[in-house]
């Protein structure tokens, strides 16, 4: 039986999955047999972006799994080329069109493009695509405190969600901590720092302890620590391996042993430099 993922609800009480699945960098030809494994695995939660190429091949995927559209949670992302008030209007029916729908439950700016300031106008046309019921919830993703300060000055609308690069090489506890002052979910990408950290000691210990893998000790450490996570992969083992993490705990040494592993690790672009 497919476990149960449990919700988070988002400041506009919008619930949201706490684990879903991401297709970054899925070829949009295996994106459809990837998502139809991560659905009957019993993920609810699916991300993609228009940068990624896949939006269609989700969209196929959705449409033949004969899941009820409620049940769903699909995400997808602005990318920055598409960047201003009516670009940002066009590239969101574009990205509908490819997925199929007549909504997405979650909408991201992908990335602050600070040199190109144009998130604001952004937002602008997000702030009318979510009056219209075209989304559920608004957000953005790689904001740093800054980028959340200076769109805050300009609207009433708080993202809902900010999607970041977070693991345990790199938790962002500042931005952690101002997501909770502002009521924004915190979401991570790169969940398992692409491998990079799953064989620290530290983790290997707690998962032999657990009976579990390294990589499900650090999803669920993001689940304790109240993110969101989105584990991509395209081996069906290890999509099921990834949302079996809802029967086991860490205790608060273990986590302890977690927040020791801190180091600045960046997997992808520094969003104070990315334009």
């Amino acid at each position: 039986m497919a476990p149960t993922v449990t919700t988070v609800t988002l400041n506009n009480g919008v619930e949201i999955p706490r684990l879903g699945f991401g297709v970054f960098q899925v070829p949009d030809a295996e994106t459809a047999p990837t998502v139809r494994a991560a659905l009957e695995a019993g993920y609810r939660g699916i991300d993609t972006a228009a940068v990624y190429g896949n939006e269609a091949g989700v969209g196929t995927a959705l449409a033949s799994s004969g899941i009820a559209r409620q049940e769903l949670f699909v995400t997808t992302k602005l990318w920055n080329a598409d960047q201003g008030y009516d670009a940002t209007l066009r590239a969101f029916d574009a990205s509908l069109a490819k997925l199929g729908l007549e909504y997405v439950d979650l909408y991201l700016i992908h990335w602050p493009t600070p040199g190109r300031d144009l998130y604001r106008e952004s937002w602008q046309a997000i702030e009318k695509l979510t009056a219209d019921g075209r989304i559920r919830a608004a957000g953005v993703s790689n904001f740093q405190p800054a980028h959340l300060h200076r769109l805050l000055e300009s609207t009433s609308l708080v993202p809902a969600v900010n999607q970041i690069e977070l693991h345990p090489g790199l938790q962002q506890r500042e931005l952690r901590s101002l997501h909770a002052d502002l009521g924004i979910v915190t979401e991570a990408w790169s969940p398992l720092a692409q491998g990079a950290v799953l064989a620290e000691p530290a983790l290997t210990a707690i998962a032999e302890r657990h009976g579990k893998s390294s990589a499900q000790v650090v999803l669920r450490w993001h689940l304790q620590l109240g993110n969101v996570v989105i584990p991509k992969s395209v081996t069906p083992a290890r999509i099921q391996e990834n949302i079996d993490v809802f029967d086991f705990a860490l205790g608060d040494e273990e986590m302890a042993a977690i927040a020791a592993l801190d180091r600045g690790l960046r997997t992808g672009p520094d969003p104070d430099t990315l334009n």
